[in-house]
């Protein structure tokens, strides 16, 4: 496994593991489901939404991984990259940096 020393030094490797433009988009709607769900909990002042949220924004992400990349996501090796990986490249779709 290898190591790496800061996330600007790790992206460029996330990015890699989502080739497949099928995988970045279901990234994307499992990220803004998980958005969706946080606004719906604050909004309605019921924590109980929030378990929903890791189950929209990993379940989507790893159906893309499974079955479009065929990988394994770098969520099991790089947890806290992976992580602000996801919002990172969430934010470069919507800027049009990164193709949906």
């Amino acid at each position: 496994m290898s190591r790496y020393t800061s996330f600007r030094e790790f992206y460029p490797y996330y990015l890699s593991e989502h080739a497949n433009r099928h995988c970045r988009r279901l990234h994307f709607v499992g990220s803004s489901l998980a958005l969706l769900v946080v606004v719906i909990a604050c909004v309605a002042r019921d924590a109980r939404w929030l378990w929903l949220a890791p189950v929209f924004g990993y379940g989507f992400a790893w159906i893309g991984h499974f079955v479009f990349e065929k990988n394994r996501p770098a969520t099991f090796r790089h947890p806290l990259y992976s992580l602000a990986g996801d919002w990172v490249m969430y934010a470069d779709i919507l800027r049009g940096r990164v193709r949906l």
